[in-house]
């Protein structure tokens, strides 16, 4: 038995202390010392079980495992070796050596190559084996369930969150350790749910109802041998699927686009080195640099973080880039507030200042960006008011069509008809009944519908949503980008000698004019304001440039109003010598300069920040000219003034300057507003007036959505205003109760935004979400109709939605509702007129089979009945135009079928006009003596029948306005439609060739006229009963606001 006693070499410094002596099962004869934590074994070549001794060492310091062991060279056939590597307490390590230490990580080395040295080397943080068949295994003591949210990592402190992560911040990770925790708790990634297959989504748009009835009766035109309504119905049914089918494939990227805001690359720090590699490979524990312009790669816990700012405003709302700090915060302020973590860098935000450092707290899905992802993927749109109005029209087709055979079948049976003859006719007429027309009227309604929405810069990327905008009764709105233009701009001025002077224009840009009000030494006021403005355009980091800022938003409203006022280059007349940046706890930033022009090279200080910390370090304030000492009194009314600004929804930025910064001297203040968007107040008004609640949806606080509402016109007055916090003490009963009645949610997260849609959907509203953050997504699905901003809008935004204001404007949403509105009512004109044609024409068949005189019109006059009823005059009603009076009518009421009582009565009334006009005419011809039914019989009845459907598209263009005051050549493709049908008509009837297909003949002139006055009677009708509700409405109108008045 050999033995060999080559020990690594250990730290001069390392603190050993003997814990503990353990038995070792051992059958090898070399001993070695494992330093740092890993124990002394013995192990002999016998096989027989040697008891030796172990003793097991603890290390309090930072030691690299693998290192304890360079220099030791392996001469046995097997060694076994386990490392314990002491950073936290907590696990024992059992192998056939037995060591017991704490552990961050445990590595065991194998090592089974039957010939050559095998060497243990130091370096890259692992032990190495070299050998044939050498094996690493790695392990960890960190499991899933002892990894820390992101919240709660905010509640504890730098090193403590280092703790609990088993990680040094000097060093960072190990590789190996790395690798190991990507295994156990995934990459750093957003995985999306395995999507089916194209094929089956194509199927999946043969499940509507409407569809479904199509196709059989397809079927059972095939099985009758009528082949050519067959092929008609299965090419509408290929159509309308089709489209449909390209409108849902190109419309599921939401979460492709959300996978982009992950940066495919981050700065990390791993075993003591700073390298650059994929975020993917981030893991909880690893140490993450951060510097203007990085992409937060994971959920950061920050401990460094310098002048550090982070653009948060697509995740939480929030205009102004958060500045972040390294202090722990306290649990109860947390709440899930992201606004209130400012320890925090989260996923997918932007550096826009500064720099930092920070440990990876959450990954993937387990970070707050993809609580947004699996909520976002959870949710599924809800179907359309116009889908489920079309679901119920199918189901009340399929009824009155199987009502339609079982009456003639009773009847023909009555009569003592054969069954069979009477199945097929009655199953003939069923199958004509239905519109197969209806479903590409309706998807050429839509399609026309989104292509005058996006000439009025509203893109929709479904067509059943354009119809939803018609029933839309709440639109949810967040505020900033949405109803603000998440531009900062200044909009008051106050020097602290009292003038006052209002800023207009917005955006960073010269766009503007300050207007001093009254005052009565304008001279002096522009001299002190233009000293006022010099102080905030020198201490500044920002840049404008062609309207764009780089910078900080607040700092960019300063140098805008500057340039307002003619100051293009204030800050280059200065060296700056020296800068004092802000912090969350001195709330203001000074710079020291000299004037570049002044002959004395005196130091000046510039200072801006929080009036209430700025004033303790002045002793003088600018009164004129002069300076003057500051007393208690003038500090009570300049934080009075600051007050009056701040409850105005402002932002207060005070300004100072002197020769030392305990010695400034206080010049004034200036206020600074994310101004509202241009007609938004208008926007709002209207909407109300149309019975559209607008409520603000925000993650700003109180005062501010208070403010911005009040400013646009949202009522605050008689509405709750409600915050996040306030609706986590909620349950969804309790939240119904209470959604309707607020105006303004504050201080939400994306996770209320959703709860807010999800209770008014519950409480029977149909719900427009508008917004342009990440933070918006999941809202901007689940709602029924999701409508993003076009420019400022995150991608994420803009798939999740379902409408696109290309030019960012809320008023765009007045337009896109009246077409909404005048799409429905379109359609349901459509119908009217169909269902009318189609039982007129069903009625005049089977009322001449059941009373068993000859049929009115034959087989081809009946396809070309059909032709028109499905061809051009009914597809021109689709295309009315938009009646502007829509707008003033309430939203349409979802539960409302397409087929109303009214709707009903006006078909009723229609086709018993032309059945009983047209059987009149034929009973009139077969009257005139002649044998049987002639060519003139069924020329009379069919062209009877024809002008009667002409006169019925008229008056179906509106259910409400008379036709004479929507005016006769509003819709041209209608005019074009019914004119070529009379053109087509007056062929069949004079045309030889034609008339020997249709079997018709010639008619007089006075017989054309005859027919003409005799149809037009079904528009006259019309007009009268249009004629008499109306009056009826006016009257009950009357009567009501009397009531009202007394």
């Amino acid at each position: 038995m050999k033995s060999h006693n080559k020990y690594a070499k250990l730290p001069q410094d390392l603190d050993l202390s003997f814990q503990e002596q353990l038995d070792v099962d051992a059958s090898a004869s070399d001993e070695f010392n494992l330093a740092a934590g890993i124990g002394l074994a013995d192990d002999t070549d016998d096989d027989e079980h040697v008891p030796t001794t172990t003793k097991t060492a603890a290390a309090t310091g930072d030691l690299n495992a693998a290192s304890a062991l360079e220099g030791h060279v392996f001469d046995d056939e097997e060694d076994e070796i386990v490392i314990a590597t002491a950073l936290s307490s907590g696990s024992s390590v059992g192998t056939r050596t037995n060591v017991v230490g704490g552990g961050a990580a445990n590595v065991r080395v194998n090592t089974s190559a039957k010939s050559g040295d095998r060497k243990v080397r130091g370096g890259g943080g692992v032990a190495v084996a070299l050998g044939s068949d050498s094996v690493i295994e790695t392990g960890s003591t960190l499991t899933p369930e002892m990894l820390l949210t992101t919240s709660e990592s905010s509640t504890y402190s730098a090193s403590e969150v280092a703790g609990r992560l088993q990680v040094d911040t000097r060093t960072g990770l190990k590789w190996t350790e790395a690798k190991y925790r990507a295994k156990i708790i995934g990459h750093n990634e957003l995985n999306v749910n395995e999507e089916d297959p194209t094929w089956k989504k194509y199927i999946e748009q043969f499940k509507n109802p409407l569809i479904l009835l199509l196709l059989g009766s397809a079927l059972v035109s095939v099985i009758m041998k009528q082949y050519d309504d067959a092929v008609s119905i299965t090419i509408a049914i290929i159509i309308v699927v089709t489209v449909a089918f390209i409108q849902e494939y190109r419309s599921e990227k939401s979460l492709e686009e959300l996978k982009k805001l992950v940066p495919p690359e981050c700065h990390c720090l791993r075993e003591g080195r700073l390298d650059t590699f994929l975020a993917r490979e981030l893991v909880p524990g690893d140490v993450v640099y951060l510097n203007v312009g990085d992409r937060v790669p994971a959920d950061v816990r920050l401990f460094d973080a310098i002048d550090l700012s982070i653009d948060e405003s697509s995740f939480t709302g929030e205009t102004e880039p958060a500045r972040k700090s390294t202090e722990l915060i306290l649990s109860s302020t947390t709440n899930k507030d992201h606004t209130n973590m400012k320890n925090v860098a989260f996923m997918g935000t932007l550096v826009r200042c500064g720099n930092g450092k920070g440990v990876v707290v959450s990954t993937g899905e387990r970070s707050e960006f993809g609580e947004v992802f699996k909520m976002m993927q959870a949710e599924e749109a809800p179907k359309t008011p116009l889908q489920k109005s079309m679901d119920i029209l199918g189901a009340q087709l399929s009824f009155y069509s199987f009502l339609i055979i079982g009456v003639i079948m009773l009847l023909g049976w009555l009569q003592g008809k054969p069954l069979t003859e009477m199945f097929n006719i009655s199953v003939s007429l069923a199958v004509a009944a239905i519109p197969e027309g209806l479903p590409i009227v309706v998807t050429v309604t839509l399609a026309l519908g989104v292509m005058r929405m996006a000439k009025r810069n509203a893109i929709v990327k479904k067509l059943p949503t354009v119809e939803t905008l018609g029933c839309v009764n709440v639109i949810c709105s967040d505020k900033t980008g949405t109803l603000t233009k998440n531009e900062m701009t200044a909009t008051v001025i106050i020097t602290s000698d009292g003038y006052m002077a209002d800023v207009t224009g917005a955006g960073y840009n010269d766009q503007g004019e300050i207007h001093i009000r009254n005052c009565n030494n304008v001279e002096m006021a522009k001299a002190n304001i233009t000293n006022l403005l010099e102080i905030g355009a020198v201490c500044n980091n920002a840049y404008i440039q062609n309207g764009t800022l780089l910078g900080q938003p607040t700092e960019g409203a300063l140098i805008a109003v500057a340039m307002k006022n003619g100051m293009y280059a204030t800050a280059e007349n200065y060296v700056r010598i020296q800068e004092y940046p802000f912090s969350s706890e001195q709330k203001m930033m000074a710079v020291k300069c000299i004037h570049k022009y002044n002959n004395n090279k005196e130091e000046i200080f510039f200072a801006k920040g929080a009036l209430e910390m700025l004033l303790p370090q002045c002793t003088k304030y600018m009164f004129g000219t002069q300076t003057v000492p500051l007393t208690k009194q003038n500090e009570a009314e300049f934080l009075a003034e600051a007050y009056e600004i701040g409850r105005k929804g402002l932002r207060v930025l005070a300004l100072a300057k002197g020769r030392s910064l305990q010695d400034l001297i206080y010049c004034g203040l200036v206020g600074i507003t994310d101004p509202p968007r241009p007609l938004v107040r208008e926007s709002i008004e209207m909407l109300m007036q149309s019975g559209v609640r607008v409520k603000m949806v925000t993650g700003d606080a109180q005062e501010t959505a208070m403010a911005i509402a009040n400013l646009i016109g949202i009522d605050t007055i008689h509405q709750q205003t409600l915050s996040g916090q306030e609706m986590d003490q909620l349950n969804e009963h309790q939240l119904d109760k209470v959604a309707n009645n607020v105006s303004v949610f504050y201080r939400v997260t994306p996770r209320h935004k959703l709860a807010i849609v999800k209770s008014l959907q519950r409480t029977g509203n149909i719900v427009g979400m508008t917004g342009d953050g990440v933070n918006d997504g999941v809202a901007l699905k689940k709602a029924d109709i999701g409508i993003a901003m076009g420019k400022n809008g995150t991608d994420v935004c803009k798939e999740a939605a379902d409408m696109i204001l290309v030019n960012d404007d809320f008023h765009t949403i007045i337009a896109a509702i009246e077409e909404g509105k005048a799409i429905f009512y379109n359609i349901r004109n459509f119908v009217r007129f169909q269902l009318s044609t189609s039982i007129a024409a069903l009625s005049l068949i089977a009322l001449a089979t059941l009373m068993g005189i000859a049929n009115p019109l034959n087989a081809m006059q009946i396809l070309w009945i059909n032709i028109i009823m499905d061809g051009p005059p009914a597809q021109s009603l689709g295309v009315e135009p938009v009646d502007h009076d829509v707008l003033k009518q309430k939203p349409r009421n979802v539960k409302q079928p397409m087929i109303t009582k009214s709707v009903i009565v006006n078909v009723l009334l229609s086709a018993s006009i032309i059945v009983l006009g047209t059987l009149w005419v034929f009973q009139r011809e077969m009257a005139d003596g002649t044998m049987g039914k002639t060519k003139r019989d069924t020329t009379m009845t069919f062209t009877c029948f024809v002008f009667f459907d002409m006169f019925n598209a008229l008056a179906s263009r509106s259910a409400t306005k008379s036709v004479f005051k929507i005016g006769l050549c509003t819709n041209k493709m209608f005019l074009l439609a019914v004119g070529f049908s009379i053109i087509g008509q007056m062929l069949v009837i004079y045309f030889p060739p034609l008339q020997m297909v249709f079997q018709t003949e010639a008619l007089s002139a006075y017989d054309i006229l005859f027919l003409v006055s005799l149809t037009s009677s079904v528009l006259i009708v019309a007009e009268i009963k249009k004629w008499f509700e109306r009056t009826m409405e006016r009257k009950m109108y009357k009567t009501r606001s009397e009531l009202d008045f007394v």
